[in-house]
């Protein structure tokens, strides 16, 4: 896999809130180079990209399982425990399950993270 780069951001709960509802509105656009992937503290990005995490993606990567059970026995892990771990990293938009009948093929949507935060407040609308 090419080098790819995943922007994450991150911004409380409350000012996420507030971006959304002023994007809703129209009063706020989105920027282009702007993260589409968003975690209210680096304590929750932490729990996400943890170092087992970050070990299943390095074993994904080079590895290419067809399987959950062939990443099961590549890693050691149960197949349930990899099984939520990776839809919760599936929903949050960190790699993508396919599906192909009973089987599921894991693969890592990028190689390499940008964190983006700032101290300033979201004003409100």
């Amino acid at each position: 896999m090419a080098r790819k780069v995943i922007k994450i951001g991150i911004m409380s709960l409350e000012d996420y809130q507030k971006r959304t509802v002023a994007m809703a509105r129209g009063e706020y656009k989105r920027r282009k180079d702007e993260p589409k992937i968003w975690f209210a503290s680096l304590k929750a990005l932490g729990e996400v990209l943890n170092e087992r995490n970050q070990g299943l993606l390095r074993v994904i990567l080079k590895h290419e399982p067809e399987s959950l059970k062939e990443l099961a026995e590549l890693t050691g892990r149960q197949v349930s425990n990899l099984s939520r771990s990776l839809s919760n990293m599936e929903n949050i938009g960190l790699v993508k399950l396919t599906r192909n009948g009973r089987r599921v093929r894991p693969r890592v949507v990028g190689t390499d993270f940008r964190i983006e935060f700032g101290l300033k407040k979201v004003k409100q609308g």
